[in-house]
Formats: C-alpha cells, structure tokens, sequence
C-alpha cells in the first residue's frame, strides 16, 4: 500500500510529511508541540510557531520524513 505525503502550508511555508519514511521518534512532538500534534487533526499546524522554530525542528527530524520548503513572496 503506498502512503502520500502529507501537504501543510501557510504563507510563509509549506511542510510534507512522509508517514512511511517515518522512525516515530518523536522529536517533533516533543520538542514542537504547539506545531506538531498528535491528537488533534490536522496535526501539523503552522500557526503554532513562527517559521524559524519550525524550520529548525523539521532539519532535527532523524528520518527525514519531514521536509520544508519556504513559498516565494509576489514582488509588486
């Protein structure tokens, strides 16, 4: 069975989780809850912390499950 990423984006970033990459260590629920969260549905949420905090958290992940890339502002 394969599993999809899952998609989280604000304005600012924009987060995919691979739930099959995944070593369940726990570091980001631990050490980011506000952000991720593992009763509540959705269970990232990005509004919890800047996007510094998470960025930081997500380069922490040890299995790479969770990646980031940052959205390009429109220049008027």
């Amino acid at each position: 069975m394969d599993i999809n990423a899952n998609v989280f984006s604000n304005e600012d970033i924009t987060v995919t989780y691979q739930p099959n990459c995944c070593a369940n260590a726990g570091i980001c629920l631990l050490q980011l809850s506000e952000v991720f969260r593992n009763s509540v549905i959705p269970w990232i949420d990005l509004d919890g912390a800047n996007t510094d905090a998470i960025i930081c958290q997500i380069d922490k992940c040890p299995s790479g499950a969770l990646k980031y890339h940052l959205n390009k502002k429109k220049v008027a």
